[in-house]
């Protein structure tokens, strides 16, 4: 992100710190429990060099949101347009939300939890950009329907089954646990597209036809940007 006329160049690098501060307090205590004082002690700032830094403290909660949902998009979008099959897509989909969640898993507390205590102007925004995602999963189930690769589903039905196994995953995962985040979205898919499998498609070829694509486009950035990223312990 540009920094604002009239900050110095340590101004975007201090201000991702204290998003990532007040994430991991937001996610121990909740959004509503954090007060601005403990916001201050927490980052070494008085209240008025925090507003400075920050506006409000809603719009530290926004901050917040689009942390997560920003880089999401921006990958997603390149993945609906690559040349690839529709299944390895979602694969490919799959793998960059895993890493999401598990760059940010405090960031990602407080979208699941907190995005309610926003206003109603910003809960519209940030209700719009899920609705965004949504759509690409969506989109993606239509086309591996339409490709053959898997039988007529329900699509909204089959979005929440990709969203609820993904999104819960932020409740028991560490970024340096026993699954990488590879092998998580492998299993996770498999378990998916078997179920969602048309009857002359074996999902089983999902993860060659992965890395074949991985190695012939690596034009395709498929990486989400997440400088300031932070992470719990």
């Amino acid at each position: 992100m540009p920094r604002p006329p009239g900050h110095g160049s340590g101004f975007e690098p201090r201000r991702q710190e204290i998003i990532g501060i007040a994430a991991s307090l937001f996610a121990q205590r909740g959004y509503a429990a954090t007060s601005i004082t403990e916001l201050c002690d927490a980052v070494g700032l008085a209240r008025g060099a925090l507003y400075y830094y920050i506006g409000s403290k809603e719009k530290l909660l926004v901050e917040i949101q689009e942390a997560v949902l920003g880089p999401l998009l921006a990958v997603a979008r390149r993945i609906v347009g690559a040349p690839a099959c529709p299944a390895v897509r979602l694969r490919l989909l799959s793998e960059v939300l895993l890493e999401i969640i598990v760059a940010r898993l405090d960031h990602i507390w407080v979208y699941e939890h907190d995005y309610r205590q926003l206003s109603p102007q910003n809960r519209e925004a940030v209700i719009a950009q899920r609705r965004e995602f949504e759509g690409i999963v969506v989109e993606l189930l239509a086309a591996a329907v339409e490709a053959g690769q898997f039988r007529s589903i329900d699509l909204r039905l089959g979005m929440l089954q990709f969203l609820n196994l993904h999104n819960h995953t932020y409740q028991w995962v560490r970024p340096d646990g026993r699954w990488p985040v590879s092998e998580l979205a492998t299993e996770y898919c498999s378990t998916l597209f078997r179920g969602f499998a048309a009857a002359d498609f074996d999902p089983a070829t999902v993860e060659a036809a992965t890395e074949r694509f991985r190695s012939e486009h690596p034009e395709v950035d498929l990486r989400p940007e997440l400088s300031g990223a932070t992470a719990s312990p």
